[in-house]
């Protein structure tokens, strides 16, 4: 491994700063050159350092820190228009686009209040290596993937508070400290967007950055196809000098990552690397065990009288109801959402498979179904509190979280006012 630097005397004086702010390395693995660009996401001068070295001509490829979704948000602007809402609710994916609104909030707060658009290095690397004719190489992992692993590693009675932490976070409209600022000079976007919740807890920092790390030095030397298992044709045609524009706060985690063992096989660490873990058996089971418990007391109620049987489902009902549908009340729901979820939350929370949330965004999409302008400007709209509630899109989610809070309320205070009863 080598460090690269440019002597004083090469460059304008204007430019020194920026140069000695871009670490670079040089690592050499299974006969492929890989020069590591260390940027910082709001820096103009990243940026400028990016194009200098891919106009140089010196490469073969261009590798960035960007999976396939973050690639077309770059390349795609327009791809939210196409995204079929209902489909993402009923596969459970609308935490996961939450998340994602996060990322692209802080961003647009940041541009607004920095005047520089963080990423703009990746931009200017998929520009110019068009430009030169060079192939653009993905090396991160799917930000799904990555945020599937972030929720996994937090104990299940921690994640109401995460997922509630970063609902908070999407709808804020404070401005960006200067805690997150330092985080992004030190360059890994997620990082600083998360950056409460990776400090609260170390189990988050190895998905968020240590698996990151090493997810893309294995990317690389899969790009790189040099490994004694890789095909003979496709280690022929492979790219042996690239320039990999990362955030610096991945540098020393990937050159690390690339002088580690030579044994390891790339596409096995690279499959465990994606591997979900397990899913806890407490979270589906709770739900269950409160609907047996549920049941087990309309039943003693009727055995005790038919009349408090009937007075423990008129509870149930009207409990479950009303906060289901108060949370579609306070997301500014439609009224006929409003009425359909006071119907169906006491039903649905009598069964796990099917959430009082997913029909009322149902019932919402159905009424007030997102058009392309709603889609255009949900990047800006989130940024504000007033916005979530004037875009369709992120009011369709408010509506679904909302909702399912209001349902999960419902269903434990009406359990134990059911209990309650019996036992007075």
């Amino acid at each position: 491994m080598q460090d690269l630097g440019t002597s004083e005397s090469e460059r304008p004086e204007s430019e020194n700063a920026s140069v000695e702010s871009q670490p670079i390395r040089v690592v050499e693995r299974h006969g492929a050159r890989f020069t590591l660009l260390g940027t910082a996401h709001v820096s103009k001068a990243s940026a400028q350092e990016v194009e200098r070295l891919i106009d140089s001509g010196e490469f073969e490829a261009v590798a960035v820190e960007l999976d396939k979704n973050r690639y077309a948000a770059i390349t795609d602007p327009d791809r939210w228009s196409r995204t079929n809402l209902f489909e993402v609710i009923r596969q459970g994916k609308a935490g996961m686009v939450a998340a994602n609104l996060a990322l692209g909030a802080f961003q647009q707060r940041l541009a607004d209040q920095l005047g520089i658009e963080p990423g703009q290095e990746m931009r200017v690397a998929i520009r110019a290596a068009r430009a030169a004719g060079l192939p653009v190489l993905l090396i991160d992992r799917d930000i799904g993937i990555t945020l599937r692993r972030v929720y996994r590693s937090v104990p299940w009675w921690r994640r109401f508070t995460l997922l509630a932490g970063l609902l908070a976070s999407v709808m804020s409209n404070e401005k960006i400290t200067e805690q997150d600022i330092e985080k992004l000079k030190e360059g890994d976007m997620l990082e600083a967007t998360f950056t409460e919740f990776a400090e609260s807890s170390k189990s988050l920092y190895q998905p968020l950055i240590a698996e990151r790390d090493h997810y893309m030095a294995i990317r690389l030397q899969e790009e790189a196809a040099k490994h004694p298992k890789a095909d003979p044709e496709e280690a022929a045609r492979a790219p042996r000098n690239i320039l990999v524009v990362i955030g610096a706060g991945h540098l020393r985690g990937i050159t690390t990552a690339l002088e580690g063992d030579p044994e390891q096989d790339p596409r096995q660490v690279r499959q465990e690397l994606e591997r979900l873990p397990p899913p806890s058996v407490m979270p589906k089971l709770i739900p269950w065990v409160i609907v047996a418990l549920i049941i087990v007391g309309f039943i003693l109620g009727f055995l005790r009288s038919p009349g408090l049987g009937l007075q423990l489902i008129g509870d149930w009902f009207l409990i479950n109801g009303i906060l289901a549908a108060l949370g579609a009340l306070l997301a500014l729901g439609h009224p006929l959402t409003i009425a359909g979820v006071f119907l169906a939350a006491p039903l649905t929370s009598l069964n796990p498979l099917i959430g009082a949330g997913f029909v009322a965004a149902g019932i919402e999409l159905w009424l007030r179904k997102p058009n392309v302008g709603d889609f255009g400007s949900l990047r800006k709209d989130v940024t504000t509190v007033r916005g979530w509630w004037r875009n369709r899109v992120a009011r369709t989610l408010l509506v679904f979280f909302f909702s399912t809070l209001g349902s999960a309320a419902g269903t434990y205070l009406a359990g134990f006012r059911i209990f309650g009863r019996l036992l007075g």
